[in-house]
């Protein structure tokens, strides 16, 4: 089998973008150390559509059941476990070709200081992945994310 990250350029066409996107990993650069900002096991998706917006969420492998069977009525700990563990936004996207970027901007997000921001990332995509790097990640640091190009539901 061939590698397709040696058969593919990269790209940063707007086009390349369009479609659902699963998670592969995020992982982030903090004080001089990384970390798979998620955990191993996570999951996540994100949609840019062909008119400009988008929706994107990671949750965690290892989220915590809630004892009482209620999301309303967590815990402290299983309530602060979720929020550390789980990430979301949606809104409208823009990309700029030439600086090998695209903004996100945020609608509403789940951790409401995003509410409203715009938020640049430079990206590439090769084959069928998508790379992308925050420079100031929520959760503090620079994030690297990777996604894979969806595959038909069967």
């Amino acid at each position: 089998m061939v590698n397709s990250k040696l058969t593919h350029s990269v790209s940063h066409d707007p086009k390349d973008l369009v479609g659902t996107w699963t998670l592969v990993s995020v992982v982030t650069e903090r004080d001089g150390k990384k970390f798979d900002a998620y955990g191993p096991n996570a999951k996540g998706h994100l949609v840019f559509d062909a008119i400009g917006r988008y929706s994107i969420i990671f949750i965690s492998g290892d989220l915590p059941k809630f004892a009482s069977g209620n999301r309303s009525s967590g815990t402290a700990d299983e309530s602060k476990a979720v929020v550390a563990g789980s990430f979301a936004h949606f809104g409208t996207y823009v990309v700029d070709a030439a600086d090998k970027s695209f903004t996100f901007q945020v609608e509403r997000a789940t951790f409401p200081n995003w509410d409203g921001k715009n938020t640049k990332r430079s990206f590439g995509v090769r084959g069928d992945e998508l790379h992308f790097t925050d420079p100031h990640s929520s959760g503090g640091g620079v994030a690297t994310t990777i996604f894979e190009r969806a595959k038909r539901a069967r």
